[in-house]
């Protein structure tokens, strides 16, 4: 039988934090957690995928995931605007949203290209005080950047405007 475990305790929010991310639809998906799977179940779907369809071939049949199936599990809302963001091609473009999103700038060895490293972003919201209503929004723009990268072993983020 293959099982996942969930050995990182979920994380206990400011109130006010909680807030909102409620209010932005990622407060389901910050209590997910840190999900850390056996080797035997990521083998197990290496060897069903099927690359040329982008299904995994089953014992019971083929299989596909789609948008929707990832929004049901994550509990994502996919009922409002897309999240995107501009694309980026000097650091002073990249300096200026970080200013604007976060009223910091990262050093040009924290970022490449359009993304940020996920050292930076984490430093950034473990020192945040949330003092006021704008040092909570740059908090949970830092956290939901931080979940948005899904895969925990990637050093770099892609920055949106959340």
């Amino acid at each position: 039988m293959l099982t996942c475990n969930h050995p990182v305790p979920l994380d206990r929010y400011n109130d006010r934090v909680e807030d909102h991310l409620r209010i932005t639809g990622f407060y389901h998906v910050s209590q997910i957690g840190i999900v850390q799977c056996q080797k035997a179940l990521v083998n197990a779907l290496i060897e069903r995928w099927h690359p040329d369809t982008h299904t995994f071939h089953l014992p019971i049949g083929e299989c596909a995931m789609t948008l929707e199936d990832v929004a049901l599990i994550l509990g994502l809302p996919t009922d409002d605007l897309p999240v995107t963001g501009m694309t980026m091609s000097s650091f002073e473009a990249m300096e200026a949203e970080c200013l604007l999103q976060f009223g910091v700038a990262p050093r040009k060895e924290d970022h490449r290209s359009t993304c940020i490293k996920l050292t930076w972003l984490r430093n950034l919201k473990e020192n945040l005080e949330l003092i006021d209503e704008i040092n909570i929004q740059r908090y949970v723009r830092c956290h939901i950047m931080i979940e948005s990268s899904f895969e925990r072993s990637c050093e770099m983020v892609a920055l949106v405007h959340v």
